[in-house]
C-alpha cells in the first residue's frame, strides 16, 4: 500500500492561488477530509504563516488551532525551512527552539524539514528540537538537476539524516524535474541505504509528476503528496483522484475511496473560484521547458508578477534565460525557498539594467558571503570579486554568529506598545522583525 498526504491547504493554493486561501474556506471540509485516511494533512508552514499576517490579516497560530479542533484522526503536517522556519532569514536558535515547540503544542504531529542549500548545518536544531517536542520528522533533501547532485550525493544526505534521528526520508521535488527513471533510481538507493520510510514529493510543472510516481511506486515509495484536482496540476502537485484510480487494484492500491474524493473535490472546486484573481497562466500549466531553467512554481508566478508590475512582460523570456545562468554562478543551488528569490531578483536585475552584475542585490552578497550556508559548488569567481571583494566567505555554520533573540524582541514590542498576548504573538512578530 502507497499513503498520500494531501496538500491542498498548504502547497496546493500556495502553488496555484499564492497561498490565498482563508481559514473559513478551509473548515467546512475538515471533516471530510479527516475521515479520507490519508497519511497526513499538509496545512501549515511554508508561505502561509507570512500571507496570513502579510496579506489576509489573520493570525497563523489560530489557523491551526481551529484546524486540529476539527482533524482528529490524521496527523496535521508542515513544512519548515531549517533554520529560516517559516521566514526569508536565518533565525537565532532560541527562535528555532521556541518555535517549533509551539507548532507542535498547537497542533502540528509532521514537520518537514529542508534547506535550501541541502547544508545539514541548517537544519540540526530544528531537527532536534521537533524530535524533542515528540513530532514526527521528514528529512527532506531539496531535489535539484546540476553537475554536483547527483544520487550518490542525496543518498549521503538521506544516511545523515537517518543519524540525526529523522523519521522519514523526504525527496523535495520542488520545481517538478524528477523523471521517471530518477525517481525510480533514487527512490530504490535511498531504500537500500536507510531503514527509513521514504516520501517522494513532486509537482506538475514539467509534466512528469504522476508518471514519476508511478515508477517510485515500482521502486518502493511508502508515501506521496497530491491535492484535489482544483488545487493540482500546472505547478502544484499531481492531482489525488486519478492516482488514487490508476493505483487502484494493483499492489500500490491506496485503499482511498474514489467516491468520497470526488465529493471533496467538488467543494474545492467552489472555493477557487473565488481566488479567480490571484490565478496565474503560467501557474494553471504544465511547460517542459522546467527542466532547462528549473524554476519552481511559486518562484514562476512571483518573477511574472514582478515584470507585470513594472511594465517589462515582454523580458519574461529573456528573465527565464538568466535564472539558470546566475543559478550556475552561484554554484548551482536549489531553486527553493529563499534562493529561488535571491537567483530570481539578481535574474531580473540583470535583465532590467541591460548589464549583468551592474548592481548586485544585498541577499546575493549575503549569500556569497557564506551567510546562507555552504553553495554546492564554487561562486564563479568573477561575481564574488564584485559581490564582496576582498572580504573571505564564513566557513561556520551561519547561525552560529547570531545572538538569542527573543528577548530583544519583546524588548521592541513593549517599546512600541505592542502587546504581546502569547508566546505565539511574540514569535509571529520575530518572524517579520527585520535585522541588520
Amino acid at each position: 500500500m502507497v499513503r498520500i498526504i494531501d496538500t491542498t491547504l498548504r502547497d496546493g493554493h500556495q502553488s496555484l492561488i499564492a497561498t490565498r486561501m482563508r481559514t473559513e474556506d478551509m473548515l467546512p471540509i475538515l471533516e471530510e477530509l479527516d475521515r479520507v485516511g490519508f497519511y497526513s494533512l499538509e496545512v501549515w508552514g511554508g508561505a502561509t504563516f507570512d500571507v496570513c499576517l502579510r496579506f489576509l490579516g489573520e493570525n497563523p497560530w489560530e489557523r491551526l488551532r481551529k484546524i486540529k479542533e476539527r482533524v482528529h484522526k490524521t496527523p496535521l503536517q508542515m513544512l519548515l525551512r531549517g533554520q529560516n522556519l517559516v521566514g526569508y532569514r536565518h533565525y537565532a536558535d532560541d527562535v528555532v527552539e521556541k518555535f517549533v515547540h509551539l507548532s507542535v503544542k498547537n497542533g502540528i504531529n509532521i514537520i518537514r524539514i529542508f534547506d535550501a542549500l541541502n547544508d545539514i548545518r541548517n537544519m540540526e536544531v530544528s531537527i532536534k528540537a521537533a524530535k524533542d517536542a515528540g513530532a514526527i520528522v521528514q528529512g527532506a533533501l531539496s531535489y535539484t538537476i546540476s553537475p554536483v547532485h547527483t544520487i550518490e550525493k542525496f543518498v549521503e544526505m538521506a544516511v545523515q539524516f537517518e543519524k540525526l534521528g529523522c523519521d522519514v526520508i523526504c525527496i523535495k521535488d520542488m520545481a517538478g524535474l524528477i523523471s521517471p527513471q530518477v525517481a525510480y533510481n533514487l527512490v530504490s538507493a535511498i531504500k537500500r541505504a536507510v531503514k527509513l520510510p521514504v516520501n517522494l514529493h513532486t509537482h506538475m510543472t514539467s509534466g512528469m509528476g504522476a508518471l514519476s510516481y508511478y515508477a517510485a511506486c515500482q521502486a518502493g515509495v511508502d508515501i506521496i503528496d497530491c491535492a484535489f484536482s482544483p488545487f493540482a496540476g500546472g505547478v502544484s502537485q499531481p492531482a489525488v483522484e486519478p492516482l488514487v484510480a490508476s493505483l487502484h487494484n494493483t499492489p500500490y492500491d491506496t485503499g482511498l475511496d474514489l467516491n468520497q474524493l470526488v465529493e471533496i473535490s467538488n467543494y474545492f472546486a467552489q472555493v477557487k473560484q473565488k481566488y479567480q484573481e490571484f490565478s496565474s497562466p503560467v501557474a494553471e500549466r504544465s511547460d517542459v521547458s522546467v527542466l532547462v531553467h528549473q524554476i519552481p512554481g511559486g518562484m514562476i508566478s512571483n518573477l511574472y508578477a514582478q515584470l507585470k508590475e513594472q511594465g517589462a512582460l515582454n523580458r519574461y523570456n529573456d528573465v527565464l534565460k538568466e535564472v539558470p545562468e546566475v543559478r550556475k554562478d552561484l554554484g548551482y543551488p536549489p531553486l527553493v525557498t529563499p534562493t529561488s528569490q535571491i537567483v530570481g531578483t539578481q535574474a531580473v536585475v540583470n535583465v532590467l539594467t541591460g548589464a549583468r552584475y551592474k548592481m548586485i542585490i544585498e541577499e546575493v552578497k549575503k549569500y556569497c558571503l557564506g551567510l546562507y550556508g555552504a553553495p554546492p559548488a564554487p561562486i564563479n569567481e568573477e561575481l564574488l570579486r564584485k559581490a564582496i571583494g576582498n572580504k573571505k566567505p564564513i566557513t561556520c555554520r551561519p547561525a552560529d554568529l547570531l545572538e538569542p533573540e527573543l528577548e530583544q524582541a519583546r524588548r521592541e514590542m513593549e517599546a512600541q506598545n505592542i502587546p504581546i498576548h502569547s508566546e505565539e504573538d511574540l514569535l509571529s512578530y520575530v518572524m517579520l522583525r527585520r535585522t541588520k
